[in-house]
């Protein structure tokens, strides 16, 4: 008692959290193409939409979710029944040999309406700016809480991925759409939406030059590149690479949202690059899909696809950090898979398959094809973690470095052994002309 009198200890506790305000009384209703609907309450945009309803079992970043392209068009269900007790950071970063202008995945929501459990109304981040409410507002994306998640949850284990319409306001009372009104997006190129419409570069003076497809790229697969010193051109989903391939050390292909077969163009000059370049390829989420289907397999609509960040894959062949008789934990997020085919395409084999559906989540060039290739299914950079692959991206990038050594001194010894000819005596030699050099204004 008497030290407490002279020693005063500070109290090493947080502050209150942020209240997000009072939610709204504006009924909300999910309604899906099956027949069933779901009554809560809206925290979102008040606006209705239609889409395509999953949901994922993560129990964390929520916010990079929403961000992710690969779920454009899509309602998100989110199975964890707290979501937003973390609000949202700002979503700004510099560009530069660590990061490429976001802290999320990208600038916008990419989904369409989230459906949760239950909403926090209160939020506690030291990087929090607003609440998930503020944030879905701020950019017209409905919401609804108040509902059984569970309920819906196993609807769509046991039926498949859904269509659907989130109805706010006087919507909600309504009756519920007819099996013709319901959108579906998968019918639609969702990749050109979200794709970028001109080449860009990121961290330029890196040791290697890389050229990214982006068929809806994830920020942290750019970010994962750059922070290992790579020169990052990110080109549209339909460039022609092949024109401007031998700039680049390697090629990466991104994720991305809706049914690969709408990419068979991007498919069909990867074609043309495995053939004809043997430099390192990369591909992840879609990017795989378009690998595989270039080599000749087969990509089709799983039942309910596989979202979270607890998808177990079993690695069958081992290939730099990747051991093979391994299981790994991966984050996931996609509708479309590859076809495990009897016998695999020349060149080719399964590098990794799920624990819990056998689908197939990777593949690789063999050893006897020459080629330096993988394509996974899961997301090695998943910013929510798990990150038992991401030594992938390393693997990638030193493969592109070796490659890069490996020409330049191919370059030397062929420039070595070249015979020199002596000019003729009486030959005039013109003199160089002055460069000239233009100056911007």
């Amino acid at each position: 008692m008497l030290g407490r009198q002279f020693f005063r200890i500070p109290r090493l506790t947080r502050g209150l959290a942020t209240h997000s305000g009072p939610l709204t009384s504006v009924p909300a209703t999910l309604h899906l193409k099956t027949g069933q609907s779901f009554h809560g309450r809206s925290f979102g945009a008040p606006k209705s939409i239609y889409g395509e309803t999953v949901f994922s079992t993560s129990i964390t970043s929520y916010t990079e979710s929403m961000t992710d392209p690969s779920y454009r068009g899509q309602i998100l269900v989110f199975t964890t029944p707290l979501i937003g007790n973390y609000g949202v950071p700002a979503n700004t970063a510099p560009f530069d040999s660590q990061d490429v202008g976001v802290v999320l995945e990208s600038q916008n929501i990419q989904c369409s309406a989230v459906i949760v459990g239950d909403v926090a109304e209160k939020f506690s981040h030291y990087t929090a700016v607003e609440s998930l409410a503020s944030w879905c507002q701020r950019h017209g994306v409905p919401a609804i809480t108040g509902v059984d998640t569970r309920a819906i949850t196993r609807l769509l284990r046991d039926q498949g991925t859904t269509l659907g319409r989130v109805a706010i306001g006087e919507d909600a009372s309504a009756v519920a759409p007819s099996a013709e009104e319901y959108w579906d997006p998968s019918k639609e190129n969702l990749v050109d939406q979200v794709s970028t419409k001109t080449p860009y570069e990121l961290n330029p003076s890196g040791s290697v030059k890389i050229a990214v497809l982006d068929f809806g790229a994830k920020a942290n697969i750019l970010r994962s590149l750059v922070r290992r010193d790579a020169a990052v051109t990110v080109l549209p989903w339909d460039y022609d690479f092949n024109a401007i391939r031998d700039q680049y050390d390697g090629l990466f292909l991104t994720n991305g949202p809706g049914d690969p077969a709408h990419c068979m163009e991007a498919a069909l000059k990867l074609r043309r690059t495995l053939q004809e370049w043997n430099k390192p390829v990369f591909g992840i989420c879609m990017g795989h899909q378009i690998i595989g289907m270039a080599a000749g397999l087969d990509a089709y609509r799983m039942t309910f696809g596989n979202r979270g960040h607890n998808q177990p894959v079993l690695a069958l062949a081992s290939a730099g950090s990747i051991k093979a008789g391994r299981v790994y934990v991966t984050s996931q997020n996609h509708q479309y898979a590859l076809k495990l085919e009897d016998p695999f395409p020349q060149g080719w084999e399964p590098f990794f398959i799920n624990c819990n559906d056998s689908s197939v989540e990777g593949i690789k060039s063999t050893a006897e094809s020459g080629k330096k290739v993988w394509g996974v299914q899961f997301h090695p950079e998943s910013a929510g973690g798990p990150l038992d692959t991401i030594e992938m991206f390393t693997d990638f990038v030193l493969e592109c470095k070796a490659h890069k050594l490996q020409t330049e001194s191919q370059t030397v010894t062929l420039a070595s052994e070249r015979p020199v000819q002596p000019p003729p005596v009486d030959s005039f030699v013109e003199p160089l002309a002055t460069p000239q050099i233009a100056v911007q204004a």
